[in-house]
Order: C-alpha cells, then sequence, then structure tokens
C-alpha cells in the first residue's frame, strides 16, 4: 500500500467520522418523532456508511488541500465535515436515482424503495408496498439533500469562507437534477446521439463528482482564478471518463464487485456513451447488428442474450472507442493538474485518484 493510498484510506474514514457524529445527532432528533421516523433515519444511516468511496468529499478535500489548505492545521476539522455534506447530497441521488430507474440493488443491498416495501410487509401495514416503499423512499432522498445543507452549514466554517462557497453548493445540487432530467428525457426520447449523453455526464456525472467538489474545496481555502479553471478542467475530463468506466461497468462488469446486475443499464435502456457510439458504428458497418441492438435494449435480457449484446459493442468497435475515449481525458487531466499551480502533494493525490476513478472495477 503507498503513502497516498494509505492517506486516501485515512482522509475516507475522517469523511465517515464527520458522517457518524453527524448521524448521532439527528438520531436524537428523531428519537422524539418515534419509532417510525427513527427507522427510516437508521435506513438512511446505513445506506450512507455502509457502502460508497467517499469520492466527491475526498476530491473537494484535495481541492482544498491542493489550494493552500493544512491538513493538520486548525480548520481541518470544519473542512471535513462541510465536506462530508457532498456525501449526503450523493445519497439523495441515489436513492432518486434508483426510484426513477426502477432499479432492484445498490451497493449489493437492496435499493432504499426496495427495503422500506420489504418494512412495510414485516410490519404488514395496509395499502401497497412498492408504493409505501417509493413514497418513503423519495422523503428520505429529500431528507439527506436537506441534510447535506445543514452539514455544510454547521460545519463551523467562518463566514467568509461560507460566502465563498455559495454559489458553488447551489450549482452542485442544481446541476445533478438537470442531469437526472436531461437522462429521462433521453431515455423517453430514445436519444441515439453521443453528444445528447456526454451532456448528461458532464451535468449528472462530471460536475457533481469531481470538478464542483475541487471548486468547493477551492473556494473554502479562497484559490485563485488559475488554479479553479485548471480544477474545472481536470474535473470535467476525469468526471466524464469517470462515467465512461461506469457505462462499460454496467454492461460488462461483474455483479459481485460493482453491486448492481450488469443487464441493468441494457434493461433500462439506458442513453449512455457505449451505446451511442455503439449504434452509430453499427448503422455505418452492420446494420443487421444495429437491429438487433435496437430490439435488445429495454428489455429483460436473458444471459444468453445478455453474451450476444457484449459480443455486438466489442465486434462493432464501441467498446474499443469508449476506451480510447477514457484514456484521452485521463491523460490530458493529469497533464492539466500537472501544469497548474497545486500543492505537489495534492497533485499527487488527485492523480492517483484520476487513475483509480478512471480504471477501477466496480
Amino acid at each position: 500500500m503507498t503513502v497516498s493510498h494509505v492517506e486516501a484510506v485515512t482522509d475516507a474514514f475522517a469523511v465517515d467520522a464527520a458522517l457518524g457524529d453527524f448521524f448521532a445527532e439527528r438520531r436524537t432528533e428523531a428519537e422524539a418523532l418515534g419509532r417510525d421516523v427513527l427507522a427510516a433515519v437508521a435506513e438512511l444511516e446505513s445506506y450512507v456508511l455502509s457502502g460508497g468511496k467517499r469520492v466527491r468529499p475526498v476530491f473537494a478535500w484535495l481541492g482544498w488541500i491542493g489550494a493552500g489548505g493544512d491538513p493538520d492545521g486548525p480548520a481541518a476539522a470544519a473542512v471535513v465535515r462541510a465536506c462530508a455534506g457532498l456525501e449526503l447530497l450523493h445519497a439523495a441521488a441515489l436513492i432518486h436515482d434508483d426510484i426513477i430507474d426502477g432499479s432492484r440493488t445498490r451497493r449489493g443491498r437492496p435499493a432504499a424503495h426496495v427495503a422500506f416495501a420489504g418494512h412495510h410487509r414485516t410490519r404488514r401495514f395496509s395499502g401497497d408496498p412498492e408504493a409505501f416503499g417509493t413514497g418513503t423512499a423519495l422523503l428520505v432522498g429529500d431528507l439527506a439533500q436537506t441534510w447535506a445543507d445543514a452539514a455544510v452549514r454547521a460545519s463551523g466554517l467562518p463566514v467568509d469562507a461560507q460566502t465563498r462557497i455559495g454559489p458553488v453548493w447551489s450549482a452542485v445540487r442544481s446541476e445533478v437534477l438537470y442531469g437526472q432530467l436531461l437522462d429521462l428525457v433521453n431515455q423517453a426520447s430514445c436519444a441515439e446521439d453521443v453528444g445528447s449523453a456526454l451532456r448528461v455526464n458532464q451535468y449528472k456525472t462530471a460536475s457533481y463528482t469531481v470538478e464542483r467538489p475541487l471548486q468547493f474545496g477551492a473556494a473554502i481555502a479562497d484559490a485563485d482564478e488559475e488554479l479553479v479553471a485548471a480544477y474545472r478542467a481536470f474535473g470535467v475530463d476525469i468526471g466524464i471518463a469517470f462515467q465512461l468506466r461506469d457505462d462499460l461497468l454496467g454492461v460488462f462488469g461483474d455483479p459481485e464487485v460493482t453491486g448492481k446486475p450488469a443487464s441493468d443499464d441494457l434493461r433500462e435502456a439506458k442513453r449512455t456513451v457505449l451505446l451511442a457510439t455503439a449504434l452509430g458504428l453499427a448503422d455505418e458497418r452492420d446494420p443487421d447488428a444495429a437491429s438487433f441492438l435496437r430490439s435488445a435494449i429495454g428489455t429483460d435480457l436473458c444471459d444468453d442474450e445478455l453474451a450476444a449484446v457484449r459480443r455486438v459493442l466489442v465486434d462493432v468497435g464501441a467498446v474499443a472507442h469508449v476506451e480510447r475515449q477514457i484514456s484521452l481525458r485521463a491523460d490530458r487531466a493529469v497533464a492539466v493538474l500537472e501544469a497548474s499551480e497545486a500543492t505537489e502533494p495534492a497533485k499527487a493525490r488527485l492523480t492517483e485518484m484520476a487513475v483509480k476513478a478512471t480504471q477501477r472495477s466496480h
């Protein structure tokens, strides 16, 4: 394990500790409202703390360090607490995303709406368990988003830092919703162009996964515009490359590792860059393969059908094309970072995170 990897694990633990303290306070509030609210809060706490890699808060933390923040200084604890708010925002997005997509699992466990439907059955409540599960998960997702705001406000950052991060925080909260809306429209309209898929990647993933978290940390440190511009360029490329890798894992990943069935993206007819690229190439090179892909997406694929789709994606060159795009964007991002005025420790850590984000298996 490298020194930087040890530091990365330590940073994630620091975020987990901040989230644990935050939830302890929320449990005290929930206890006054009775067992059912307390159970919902406990489900959210388990959802947040039992999975995830803390990618967004760690990017924000490194954005602060890269702009001169002292990880051992008196301000560090408040910065970690503020950065932890990004993980709560992420939880809200995932809970709502799984409802919209009809996904049954997340991180190897039942999705939130499925878990709440299970609680309905266990308690033998009246009415439709699925409707209860969906309604409860929607509210808990909203609660996670509200608590994300609370975590940032109550972090202990000084007033001037709170003022600087305000526009960034507003942007990241809005942009993830824009991305989700664009994604819905793309699916409903059966969009097949790469440009539409990339626009979703920009707002739904790149912005709130890398670009805005780095800018968030930079704003806390009052970084200059040159560094912020470098962070944003790095963030866009790594964020999109991150999603391109996710697209590949959504079809070729091992469910035991990813925590989701490999056919989910195809069943949900996800309008990914991978699919758009494959359709464009197949239209040019193999019309029969293009017709097969269009008939297969949006259906419950058996193992043989999934294998056939995978072969088409490889044979028409879509997988190789997406892999090249991942490499190109990762290399370009690291070059921008290396030329920036970010501190050397942050450069090393961000480079390692860029590699992990774009070459991961889950």
